[in-house]
């Protein structure tokens, strides 16, 4: 892995905000752009795929607002990037906010980057391995 530098660090985040807009806005077609078709989502819920992730807008927005911190990106070779960060949200609906550590692959397919996999883990607080 290669360390990388600011520019990269935003652009691959300021990617990885527009899906979390897709989720304010409950916007599926957004969320569709930014995803590849093999995209795999591991969630505290399990496995999902692109379709999945789309699908949970079909109703509108899921996410009321957000705030994305710690954020840092490990450069795989010229075509891939692994973002991890903390993402604190208040779902649609509810007046609770909760946290997750996130990390997400982005991959340059035909000269796009495309969101091919992402885990979010609860942050609990606890320490590693309990």
């Amino acid at each position: 892995m290669i360390p990388t530098d600011a520019p990269q660090l935003n652009e691959i985040l300021t990617l990885e905000t527009r899906v979390w807009e897709a989720m304010v806005l409950g916007d599926r077609q957004l969320d569709a752009q930014v995803l590849a078709d093999s995209f795999l989502g591991v969630y505290p819920s399990g496995f999902a795929g692109k379709a999945d992730h789309c699908d949970q807008l079909r109703d509108g927005p899921v996410v009321a607002e957000y705030r994305l911190s710690s954020a840092r990106l490990r450069c795989i070779g010229n075509a891939a990037a692994l973002l991890s960060y903390r993402a604190s949200y208040r779902s649609s609906g509810s007046a609770e906010w909760k946290v997750m550590l996130i990390s997400s692959l982005w991959e340059k397919e035909g000269g796009k980057w495309l969101n091919t996999f992402s885990q979010d883990t609860p942050e609990t607080g606890g320490r590693m391995h309990e």
